[in-house]
């Protein structure tokens, strides 16, 4: 998998580490990454999916609710969000690539409370693997990286290649999140 360090200490951009990956290695990241997904969940029974997690920090910005906004992640909120957000990086990356200048966002995002069983869980992880490597078939053969995009406010603009792979660094930060998840509902189940 990609080392996102270099980026996040602002090292690198998101750009200038996606400068060399080809579409072949952009297929193999993105299976390596929903691998890993699915070996974090490996072990888990529905009701880990829905166990709510202790988290103090927890702060979502973007919540429906003003509930929800301090409202710890459950694994199946922690696994919607991020496959939602890989998504919409890979749709917005094969319109960049086509030659398409970024016009906004592209997110669908099932919610969180409809997602109840490990199943579920799995199957969301299926289909957005299927998703993200079937929007790399959209990509042309010579794929438009002169056209770049500022995806989040503030921060280095990107290519189609640097756009997905915001995706695929996105699934990274959020790692360490499933991996507590699951270490908290199965020490709550024992």
């Amino acid at each position: 998998m990609l080392d996102f360090e270099a980026v996040r200490s602002k090292k690198l951009t998101v750009n200038e580490l996606a400068a060399t990956l080809s579409i072949d290695d952009l297929r193999r990241l993105t299976n390596e990454m929903v691998d890993a997904m699915e070996a974090l969940i490996a072990g888990c029974v529905d009701a880990d999916v829905t166990f709510e997690p202790e988290d103090p920090c927890a702060e979502d910005i973007h919540a429906a609710t003003p509930e929800e906004k301090a409202m710890p992640w459950t694994l199946a909120h922690v696994i919607v969000h991020t496959t939602a957000s890989a998504e919409e990086a890979a749709a917005v990356a094969a319109e960049m690539a086509r030659g398409v200048a970024y016009h906004g966002r592209s997110r669908a995002e099932t919610h969180w409370t409809l997602v109840k069983t490990i199943a579920a869980c799995r199957a969301r992880l299926a289909e957005s693997r299927r998703m993200r490597l079937a929007s790399l078939e959209l990509w042309p053969d010579q794929p438009n990286l002169e056209i770049l995009a500022e995806i989040i406010p503030g921060r280095p603009p990107v290519n189609a290649r640097g756009r997905f792979v915001m995706g695929l660094a996105h699934d990274d930060a959020h790692l360490a999140q499933i991996a507590e998840d699951v270490r908290q509902a199965k020490a709550a189940r024992s």
